[in-house]
């Protein structure tokens, strides 16, 4: 589904992203871990198109994203689509003025029925569990209901990745609990879930597999859950960031 092969990304003279391969199947669900700045939120944004690598090719569906692919509006809005993105600060993703305006304004966007648009946002209020805060202002919501706010704006686009950076930041217990259940269920359901997480406790719920970044925004491991769990001080480590 997603390739990326010796990907390099550079803000400045120093590079965000070091040497990045690797390969995420359909229906997947893969965290990635490491201390602030790694390269996690970098990598995330360039797996949306929303910046280019320095270096190194990046596929989507056996399509090359380059220049040239995110020059072109069609295949980036399509892009878009297939890959939602929740960003770490929901503030910056919720402008609608209300709820249901947010949830609509994706299939909006892509041309559907007024009436195929209103199913999808029932739906997915059902599925949020967020039916009582449909006509609120999305402001002026708790941090946890921003963040199932800005799930659904992308779930009403049927993404086939879901892509989440660091969304336990900030939420209660409770919330933690009910995004984590919310997201095995979108995995169940066949979608491809990539995470970025400090909450190890969390991680290992979701993902089945966890890839490490060091300090020099390289990957250190690509392991399989399972594998972690037979390492005591690796599974340590992850704990502790």
């Amino acid at each position: 589904m997603l390739q990326l092969n010796h990907i390099h990304y550079a803000y400045t003279q120093t590079d965000s992203l070091t040497d990045i391969s690797l390969t995420i199947q359909p229906g997947e669900a893969v965290a990635f871990m490491g201390p602030n700045g790694s390269g996690k939120s970098t990598l995330f944004k360039l797996i949306n198109g929303l910046i280019e690598p320095t270096a190194g090719q990046y596929y989507f569906k056996n399509q090359l994203v380059d220049h040239q692919f995110l020059k072109n509006a069609a295949q980036t809005t399509a892009l878009h689509r297939a890959v939602g993105f929740v960003f770490q600060n929901s503030d910056v993703q919720l402008f609608n003025e209300t709820v249901i305006a947010e949830l609509a304004f994706g299939p909006e966007q892509m041309g559907l029925s007024k009436e195929a648009v209103q199913t999808r946002v029932q739906d997915c209020l059902k599925l949020l569990q967020i039916e009582k805060i449909a006509d609120r202002v999305p402001y002026q919501l708790s941090g946890g209901e921003k963040k199932l706010v800005a799930l659904g704006s992308i779930l009403t686009m049927n993404p086939e990745m879901i892509i989440l950076d660091e969304p336990f930041n900030g939420l209660s217990a409770a919330y933690q609990t009910l995004l984590v259940q919310l997201l095995q269920q979108l995995n169940q359901a066949g979608k491809s879930i990539l995470l970025a997480s400090h909450n190890y406790e969390q991680v290992q719920q979701i993902a089945k597999r966890i890839v490490i970044f060091n300090e020099d925004h390289r990957i250190t491991n690509d392991l399989p859950l399972t594998e972690i769990q037979r390492q005591p001080a690796l599974m340590a480590d992850l704990k502790q960031l």
